[in-house]
């Protein structure tokens, strides 16, 4: 990934681009990649910093005013780069001296390149300037820093290398050194004790990254009632991910948007794929990423998270309630622009993410968002049908260590009607508090009066249900193999 990007870089160089925008938080890392791409191109990297100015000049320094200044008296072809260019190119003369310099910098064979985490430049230099982000390290990327640090255990192969480069995909490449560092400072080693301590200091390493968390999969689609449709075409999908699905021609699986009744097992399938998949499971807090956090811009958070969960690919990225996201966009610049990068990443991404968004309201949502080629499918999941609340009962009774048979699951599921995939799960609990209560083993009638007890989200919402189903009956598929719904309109 450092060579294509440095490759990208020296293009760009040869081509005449005399400012170009390089955004990274890795300041060594993309100072490297410099190096190697002024190296392909005959040039030299010059840094320069508000606190020292022009290396090898011993001048330029307070002001990005002042390091043009400097960087005009240099006449050898070189990348020039502004370090920390984030915080300084909202200086109106600074913008306007660079833009003097255009013709100069393109008869000297120079390039001004801009180093920053995030940058979001003056219309006066957008058309001007050609943007490269640089990635994450990938696995062959922290493979190669690993060879030079690690020590494998006697009569170990590179089962171990492989598993603590999987376990440090998302850090950075001084992260990743580090936390290697660390986890096999006690034995010297590179062992399964180790290979666990990488995964728990990334963990904690990447709290940094505020929208993003990591989640431990759950059970596997069985373990979800219902949703058959749904469920089957994940299954088709399992193995589109592989080199023989590329070689077969199938383009990889992009994502899905599950819209529904809430309770109903949206977010529950979600991390039921990453466990049926085998993938790690990220959850993007969008509201968070669209609001930033701490200080930091959201363009620089949702950048972080999105960065993150390409590295470590293939992977599923659970966004819950994508619509609260939106709802709390204020319209600003600065929302819109967000809204924009996130939706120009789902249509355009070409590593193997697969999103799975959820949503209760329709309403919320931007038409944009719905458009075919951000998500691959759009799944309506409604209230389950009688078999399906059969099933999520017998699921949940297996899983408190009940036998399913020995409860009348057909009544009970004409008892339950209306109730959601989360209500029965809590009829079930509710029934055995009243048996242990009452010091004996669970009844069918705790359940029947369970059952009975509870308040459908239904009796609540019903409006708010019916404009969901109205709206999806021609514009998204049922997860359910039963399309005929219960009607629960009388």
């Amino acid at each position: 990934m450092p060579e294509r990007t440095a490759k990208e870089i020296a293009v760009l160089v040869e081509a005449g681009w005399r400012v170009i925008a390089l955004e990274s938080a890795e300041e060594d890392r993309a100072l490297r990649v410099l190096e190697r791409a002024a190296a392909s191109c005959g040039r030299s990297v010059v840094p320069w910093s508000v606190a020292t100015g022009l290396a090898g000049a011993g001048s330029g320094a307070g002001s990005l005013d002042a390091g043009l200044r400097t960087i005009a008296t240099q006449p050898e072809p070189a990348l020039f780069v502004v370090l920390d260019a984030h915080r300084l190119v909202d200086d109106p003369i600074a913008i306007r001296q660079l833009r003097d310099l255009f013709p100069m910098l393109g008869e000297r064979q120079q390039a001004v390149v801009l180093l920053g985490p995030t940058l979001e430049l003056p219309e006066e230099l957008r058309r001007d300037t050609a943007y490269v982000s640089l990635p994450l390290p990938r696995a062959g990327e922290l493979e190669a820093l690993f060879r030079r640090i690690v020590k494998l255990p006697e009569g170990a192969g590179d089962g171990s290398l492989e598993a603590a480069v999987r376990a440090a995909l998302g850090l950075s490449s001084t992260e990743a050194v580090r936390v290697l560092r660390k986890a096999c400072a006690g034995s010297g080693a590179l062992d399964e004790q180790a290979v666990s301590e990488i995964l728990r200091q990334k963990r904690a390493a990447l709290r940094r990254t505020p929208a993003l968390s990591f989640h431990e999969p759950e059970s596997d689609l069985g373990g979800v009632g219902g949703l058959d449709q749904l469920k089957r075409w994940l299954r088709e999908r399992k193995r589109a991910f592989s080199d023989e699905a590329r070689q077969f021609g199938l383009p990889t699986p992009r994502g899905l948007l599950l819209l529904g009744v809430q309770g109903c097992g949206k977010s529950l399938l979600a991390k039921s794929v990453a466990s049926e998949w085998q993938f790690p499971l990220l959850r993007l807090d969008i509201a968070t990423a669209f609001g930033g956090v701490g200080g930091q811009s959201p363009e620089l958070t949702l950048r972080e998270a999105v960065q993150v969960a390409e590295s470590i690919s293939p992977a599923v990225l659970w966004i819950d309630e994508i619509e609260k996201g939106f709802a709390n966009a204020d319209g600003s610049g600065s929302a819109s622009r967000v809204f924009g990068a996130f939706l120009t990443w789902l249509a355009e991404k070409t590593d193997p993410v697969f999103v799975v968004a959820t949503a209760n309201d329709i309403s919320l949502l931007p038409p944009e968002l719905l458009r075919r080629g951000r998500f691959d499918e759009l799944f309506f999941v409604d209230l389950p049908t009688r078999s399906e609340r059969m099933e999520i009962l017998a699921i949940h009774l297996k899983r408190h260590a009940r036998d399913p048979l020995q409860f009348d699951l057909e009544e009970l599921a004409d008892q339950a009607g209306r109730l959601s995939g989360a209500e029965l799960e809590q009829v079930v609990a509710a029934a055995l508090y009243t048996a242990f209560t009452s010091s004996r083993e669970l009844e069918f009638n705790d359940l029947a009066n369970a059952i009975n007890d509870t308040v459908p989200l239904y009796d609540t919402y019903e409006e708010r249900i019916k404009e969901l189903r109205d709206w999806a009956r021609s514009r998204a598929r049922p997860a359910s193999l039963d399309a005929r719904m219960a009607n629960l309109f009388g």
